[in-house]
């Protein structure tokens, strides 16, 4: 199983992770703050969560496989 996290205490909202992978993550309204949208994406969504955790300036967003 592969899951997917964003360490909200950290992030400080850039909005890359939703730029790579749109379908897998959201930003807030109030704050701004990354959100998962699919906390167990499927494989054809992998490449766009990998590509958002190597953006993410803050280093937050994992994926554990």
């Amino acid at each position: 199983m592969t899951t997917v996290r964003i360490d909200q205490t950290k992030c400080i909202g850039s909005g890359q992770c939703v730029l790579a992978a749109p379908d897998v993550f959201d930003q807030s309204d109030d704050d701004g703050i990354g959100v998962v949208l699919v906390a167990e994406p499927p494989a054809e969504l992998l490449p766009g969560v990998r590509d958002a955790v190597d953006r993410c300036p803050a280093q937050v967003v994992s994926l554990e496989e």
